[in-house]
């Protein structure tokens, strides 16, 4: 399959902190359907994480308290973000981080992403395709590939930004012979994390 044949889902989640199994949790989901290089479709949501926010996540993603009541909770918000995805693959930068907390909230719902549901992170390829970068940080590759950067540690904003890194580095994967979607995931593709909630029955979203 060549690369732009595949639907891209193109995800970011803003969150409490950094673990979800030490208690933090998802405030804020966005995400971007992209199909041959076109954004066709957008979600997204805020989400009331049932626990107070601490000062430093407030500060880095300008999230308040104020801004969440009356959100839906993850329970809620998911399965809809699932039902948006349907059939794509997974895209964020530094996927692995993105992908625990949907997964592990995912969980706490009785609910799990379907083993066949790639994900891929584009901070592996930006490693691989741009060695030479001081950073990995979105704004700076975003730079470097001249993607217009606006806010950044907001969901829906990151999307943005992200979407652009993704047509820049799909632009140059034949350089690298990186010729087909099952090239891109091989290389650049993450494992999903696979949590058991006890008691929990676990049907799987597509």
């Amino acid at each position: 399959m060549d690369l732009l044949d595949m639907d891209y889902v193109v995800f970011d989640v803003e969150t409490t902190g950094l673990s979800p199994v030490d208690g933090d949790r998802i405030i804020e989901i966005a995400a971007a359907r992209v199909h041959k290089g076109e954004v066709i479709g957008r979600y997204t949501s805020f989400v009331n994480p049932l626990r107070a926010l601490n000062a430093e996540a407030q500060k880095l993603n300008q999230i308040t308290e104020e801004m969440l009541k009356g959100a839906p909770t993850s329970a809620e918000v998911l399965p809809r973000f699932m039902e948006f995805t349907g059939g794509a693959c997974l895209v964020a930068h530094n996927a692995s981080f993105d992908i625990k907390f949907v997964s592990y909230e995912l969980a706490l719902a009785g609910r799990k992403l379907h083993e066949g549901t790639p994900v891929l992170d584009t901070m592996k390829i930006s490693r691989s395709f741009l060695p030479h970068l001081t950073s990995q940080r979105l704004a700076y590759i975003a730079n470097s590939l001249g993607v217009t950067v606006g806010t950044t540690h907001r969901a829906a904003a990151d999307v943005d930004i992200l979407v652009g890194i993704m047509r820049r580095l799909f632009a140059l994967a034949p350089d690298y012979n990186v010729l087909t979607f099952r090239d891109m995931i091989a290389q650049f593709g993450v494992e999903k994390p696979n949590f058991k909630i006890q008691g929990a029955v676990q049907p799987t979203f597509f």
